[in-house]
């Protein structure tokens, strides 16, 4: 079920899925902004955590989807360590990962990244890469 309000849509389905695939209640965020201000990625995410967090809230699947912050996410822990509402941000993260990536578009296209690149990479970071970001 989609409702649009204001050129947003409400996507209840993909709240439903998320929250199946994540674990997580994302209502008992209470946006204060702690994830954003541990996160050591946040200075180069084009949308905060704590933003994620209101978009889906809201339903907003493009904007969760379509942010670099999902795939800049360190899955350090820290937001998860100091929120006082509990929530597992990185999984979260992680599940917004997972139904990108469910659509069969990878995020990294490994047969684009120049062979000179892929020589001078460790073996482990490329391998990590490849699970993270593509289908």
């Amino acid at each position: 079920m989609t409702i649009e309000i204001n050129d947003k849509t409400y996507d209840k389905d993909f709240v439903k899925k998320l929250a199946e695939i994540s674990g997580e209640s994302f209502h008992k965020c209470m946006q204060c902004g702690t994830c954003t201000a541990t996160c050591p990625m946040s200075d180069e995410m084009d949308v905060s955590p704590r933003q994620i967090m209101l978009s889906i809230h809201f339903g907003l699947k493009k904007k969760a989807t379509e942010a670099n912050t999902i795939w800049l996410c360190a899955t350090c822990h820290s937001c998860q360590a100091l929120c006082p509402r509990g929530m597992k941000l990185p999984k979260i993260m992680e599940a917004l990962r997972q139904l990108y990536l469910r659509g069969n578009e990878n995020y990294v296209e490994p047969n684009k990244i120049p062979e000179d690149v892929i020589a001078d990479l460790p073996q482990i970071a490329l391998v990590s890469c490849f699970r993270k970001h593509t289908a």
